[in-house]
């Protein structure tokens, strides 16, 4: 952990004991990728993302081949070929190279969402054996050592110690009441 994550994981820690001093707190953290990396169903998925990846990568060869084969075939047209024709075939090939690009980003969209379909219970298996942990040892926090983008920081929290309602009140704002 470099030295930038490694204050602002000690100023987190120091601001949740900060939340209240009339309660003993305990924080922990745990680490999303070295637990992923442990469960059987990592290889699974990983196994299904790279057979889902080379499908698409297949199909996207098979596109350039028939692609370059257009254009070869284009470039090979005697000069006496009429503008008709030399035309249509342009728009032919201006027509795959639209397909080609359309067919990268529904293959990109393709795998994002293949990645979250599997990961999807995944991660609620983990936050519920987290929370349980949590519970079970007494933890009022768990944080993520792992900060980045799309990383969240506070993996689980004791609900009793959300002041979210105290803040809109501090801002005049009366919270609505909450729903289960």
């Amino acid at each position: 952990m470099n030295m930038t994550k490694r204050t602002l994981l000690f100023t987190l820690v120091l601001m949740a004991a900060g939340f209240t001093s009339q309660a003993q707190q305990k924080i922990g953290y745990a680490d999303w990728e070295y637990i992923f990396t442990q469960m059987p169903e990592a290889k699974q998925i990983d196994a299904e993302l790279k057979t889902h990846g080379s499908q698409l990568d297949a199909s996207l060869k098979a596109k350039y081949a028939e692609y370059e084969g257009k254009v070869k075939a284009f470039q090979a047209l005697p000069p006496t070929t009429t503008d008709i024709i030399k035309a249509d075939k342009a728009a032919e090939i201006q027509r795959m190279e639209e397909s080609i690009q359309k067919f990268q980003q529904d293959a990109q969209a393709s795998i994002q969402k293949k990645q979250n379909d599997l990961m999807e219970p995944v991660f609620a298996k983990v936050a519920k054996a987290m929370e349980d942990v949590a519970k079970e040892n007494g933890y009022t926090f768990i944080i993520n050592p792992q900060l980045g983008p799309g990383s969240d920081i506070l993996l689980y929290s004791d609900e009793k110690y959300d002041v979210s309602d105290l803040v809109l009140k501090k801002m005049g704002i009366t919270p609505a009441p909450k729903t289960n």
